[in-house]
């Protein structure tokens, strides 16, 4: 029987992986609270990702609110700019978002059940969140960034069925762990399934560290 050569097994796998450890038994008290326990480390990581409003006003003297965007997009468009202009992907600019982006992940796990730790701004806890870092001038076609946002439209479409799915199945979760104390297994993968579709598409279209075309997939 052959087996598989280990650098083919890392060629397969893709740039940007999520995994989360099962929980045997989840709280109930903090679980029936969840949405209230989350509010201070949903406004840390609100005040990192929103962009703010500005308030302008036109020669008419007529109020209009602007918004500045936020860091992800700030992040999105000047590496995108970095890939096409100068070919580089700083180590730092990377390490950054890709701290960002595992921070979210904790929280949005919390929020969906799917852990009892509570969000840390540094430590992975039980959500395993890995982005390989890009060799641009190797792996990276310098103009796919501006266009990378567009080819990912089908996953959009996709995307959205599957979070309007994830959130009856979060309903249906809350439901399960007050009465057993347990998420269900099926509910829980597909949650992390999710996720992870969702961190491909993002490590495509917006972190830009790979030019292959996510999978239609919810598995690893």
């Amino acid at each position: 029987m052959q087996t598989q050569p280990a650098h083919d097994a890392a060629s397969a796998r893709y740039a940007a992986r999520l995994e989360i450890d099962y929980p045997e038994r989840l709280d109930r008290l903090t679980t029936f609270f969840r949405l209230l326990w989350v509010i201070p480390i949903a406004i840390v990581l609100g005040l990192l990702t929103s962009g703010g409003d500005q308030v302008q006003y036109t020669e008419a003297g007529e109020r209009v609110r602007d918004s500045g965007g936020g860091i992800l997009t700030g992040l999105a468009v000047a590496t995108a700019l970095m890939i096409v202009f100068r070919v580089r992907y700083p180590r730092w600019w990377f390490d950054f978002a890709r701290e960002l982006t595992r921070f979210g992940a904790r929280v949005g796990a919390y929020v969906a059940l799917l852990t009892d730790h509570y969000p840390s701004t540094v430590e992975e806890q039980s959500v395993h969140l890995d982005i390989d870092y890009p060799d641009v001038e190797r792996d990276l076609n310098r103009w796919l960034p501006l266009v990378k946002w567009i080819l990912a439209i089908p996953h959009y479409l996709v995307l959205v069925v599957l979070w309007l799915a994830a959130l009856v199945s979060v309903v249906i979760a809350w439901f399960a762990i007050l009465v057993t104390g347990r998420y269900p297994r099926g509910l829980f993968d597909f949650l992390v399934g999710v996720g992870r579709w969702g961190l491909r598409v993002n490590a495509y279209a917006f972190l830009l560290v790979t030019d292959r075309y996510p999978p239609f997939s919810l598995r690893p």
